[in-house]
């Protein structure tokens, strides 16, 4: 995936922004691995385009995780059953 794919609402593939330290981007990098699902992640500590684009996307604030999918849909801080009803619907 190129880096000009991430900072976009219609990414190639599905883009996660989150931090190392995050309870619920922990959370959500374990759904994904458990259920095989390839993310791209972009660690918002370390990559300050990343950080602003969550920003943008949030009014401001910068939440995570923020997850971003090729359809255009956005999940913000979701939870597992969140999570699990997207993918039920995918």
């Amino acid at each position: 995936m190129t880096t000009k794919n991430l900072y976009t609402r219609q990414p190639a593939e599905i883009v996660m922004y989150s931090v190392d330290w995050c309870p619920d981007c922990k959370r959500a990098k374990f759904f994904f691995k458990r259920n095989e699902i390839k993310v791209v992640e972009v660690n918002v500590d370390n990559d300050e385009q990343g950080a602003m684009f969550v920003r943008e996307v949030n009014s401001g604030s910068r939440s995570v995780p923020t997850i971003i999918f090729p359809d255009g849909s956005i999940l913000v801080e979701p939870s597992n059953e969140e999570l699990s009803e997207k993918f039920s619907k995918s």
